[in-house]
């Protein structure tokens, strides 16, 4: 049985949290709440909030065992750009890209890896 969990439109860029998820995945949930707590990462926060509510998720929806959950997968997808400007000299203008980053953790437990198709 895999469950996820989706956050959608971070103020982060899908770059820096693509590098926190690439510390969680494949690891068990315990292990990864661990790594979360422990890396100095501005991502590392939302990545938390995903992977604690993808795992309320298996357990109040599929009555699943929180200590058996292990992260199957685990991206971060580009959500719109936001444009910005900025004065320079002279009277001109140059662009501020702040972009967005939709986020998507799923979780599943250890025995069912190999049952689903």
């Amino acid at each position: 049985m895999k469950v996820q969990a989706r956050a959608q439109f971070l103020m982060h860029s899908p770059y820096k949290v693509r590098r926190v998820l690439d510390l969680v995945r494949g690891l068990p949930v315990e292990e990864a709440r661990k790594v979360l707590d422990f890396t100095n990462r501005g991502a590392t926060h939302p990545v938390r909030k995903v992977l604690e509510s993808a795992v309320a998720n298996a357990r109040h929806n599929h009555a699943l065992d929180a200590g058996e959950l292990v992260v199957v997968s685990a991206f971060a997808d580009e959500g719109p750009t936001l444009k910005r400007m900025r004065p320079r000299a002279r009277g001109r203008a140059s662009r501020i890209l702040r972009r967005t980053s939709h986020v998507t953790i799923v979780v599943g437990d250890q025995r069912g890896e190999g049952e689903e198709g």
